[in-house]
């Protein structure tokens, strides 16, 4: 039976969009988008002019962490008539920090296909270009703002692999403070903003340095900040990063 709805089905499509750079989207989103009956949006007022660049002219409903819940039930009913459905979000891939995680879990539960395209995300160039190892590494996201950030940022205090967070412009120095209060002022980090975009910086240094130098700079943007693990004893190729 769950075969036979699969095929008369219509089929939910993740689509990741740019991060900053228009160049970045990938052929094969371009015609999903233009395909599909109908497309979900974070913002319908942030994806217009990205649509319009690319002359995609389908229906775009909006979708986000505010009506998502209400949603659910309708798609899953437009899915079933047969209509193709594509998810997109303000930037990057969905589900990555922002809205598609319920959506896809449900879809999934009424035996629906998904299918998420390779694409744009801001963390896996923030991390690249760090200089901090990436062979193991662990996605914090956005922290939680107040009911337990403190006892997270306790645990990761112990975490061996690399660690990685979005932060927005007005919290990023009172969280480079926290960070340095759990993971000591020397712990080497890289800071990202703008990635792709026309100003886009990369900070590399211990953890004071990059506060300083963002207490001097501009704050602007959305940033990426890429941590390295708890190691006691570092190799010669990761010295710079250790201060003595």
């Amino acid at each position: 039976m769950a075969e036979f709805i699969e095929q008369m089905s219509g089929k939910l499509y993740l689509v990741p969009t740019p991060i900053g750079n228009l160049e970045d989207i990938t052929f094969r989103a371009l015609r999903i988008l233009k395909e599909v009956d109908l497309i979900l949006a974070e913002d319908t007022r942030t994806s217009a002019p990205l649509l319009k660049h690319f002359e995609i002219n389908q229906k775009v409903y909006a979708h986000h962490q505010h009506n998502e819940h209400k949603a659910v039930a309708e798609i899953i009913k437009f899915l079933k008539e047969g209509q193709n459905i594509a998810l997109i979000s303000d930037a990057g891939t969905p589900a990555i920090s922002d809205p598609g995680f319920l959506l896809v879990r449900e879809v999934l539960k009424n035996d629906l296909a998904v299918e998420c395209l390779p694409g744009a995300t801001a963390f896996v160039p923030a991390l690249v270009n760090s200089g901090l190892p990436n062979d193991r590494f662990t996605f914090e996201g956005f922290l939680p703002v107040k009911k337990g950030r403190q006892t997270r940022l306790k645990e990761l205090s112990s975490e061996s692999r690399t660690m990685i967070f979005y932060e927005s412009p007005h919290r990023l120095l009172k969280f480079l403070d926290e960070l340095i209060e759990h993971f000591g002022a020397d712990r080497p980090a890289a800071i990202s903003r703008e990635l792709t975009k026309m100003f886009e910086e990369n900070i590399r240094g211990t953890l004071i340095e990059v506060k300083n130098h963002f207490e001097e700079n501009t704050l602007k943007g959305e940033f990426v900040v890429v941590l390295a693990g708890a190691t006691a004893n570092p190799s010669k190729k990761e010295d710079k990063y250790y201060k003595k």
